[in-house]
């Protein structure tokens, strides 16, 4: 069994990457469970001298614990500003500063979601970019940009309507086993 930990880039209750994400263990194929990891929501920002005098906020402890014991991390995440969500970049910077860095070596999936055309596709260089300096292992494709969202996505059920992003998000779910498999199970 895979097991698998999503991390949601907005904070927003009713924002459509965290619908996307909630969808995943239903379209998770056999073999692979997906579950939301620790919230990022309470973390202060980065300051080295939190850090310094007194430790790691729990709530970091328990995202990078949660990082390693997983078998792979899927991000579904919005793109703010052309890039990585504050929260979201707020989060990973906590979290590579502890010691035995939680992303090394870990397989990452990156899916976005965006009221506008391109789906949210800046994003995903950007956290590319960011994982590459955290020494994880991307799934380069399939690729998931899930363009005009607000169509394809249910605002008051969550749900997500459309069978062709579902078939795509199944699709890269299967090749992320697969991913998993290849480059061995860290947990």
């Amino acid at each position: 069994m895979a097991n698998i930990i999503s991390i949601c880039g907005s904070l927003r209750k009713g924002s459509y990457n965290r619908m996307v994400m909630t969808a995943l263990p239903k379209l998770a194929p056999p073999g692979m469970s997906i579950e939301e990891a620790p919230s990022f929501a309470d973390f202060p920002l980065y300051n080295a001298d939190i850090q310094n005098s007194t430790g790691f906020p729990a709530a970091v402890t328990a995202l990078a614990e949660a990082i390693r014991a997983a078998d792979g991390v899927i991000f579904c995440t919005p793109e703010y500003n052309f890039s990585i969500p504050g929260g979201l970049k707020n989060a990973l910077d906590w979290v590579s500063r502890l010691q035995n860095q939680p992303f090394a070596g870990k397989p990452i999936a990156i899916q976005s979601a965006s009221p506008g055309p391109l789906g949210g596709a800046r994003v995903q260089y950007d956290l590319r970019k960011t994982m590459v300096f955290l020494d994880a292992l991307t799934l380069n494709k399939p690729e998931i940009f899930i363009g005009n969202c607000a169509t394809k996505l249910d605002e008051k059920t969550g749900e997500l309507k459309d069978d062709t992003t579902r078939n795509f998000i199944k699709q890269q779910l299967e090749a992320f086993a697969g991913f998993i498999e290849r480059h061995g199970r860290t947990s």
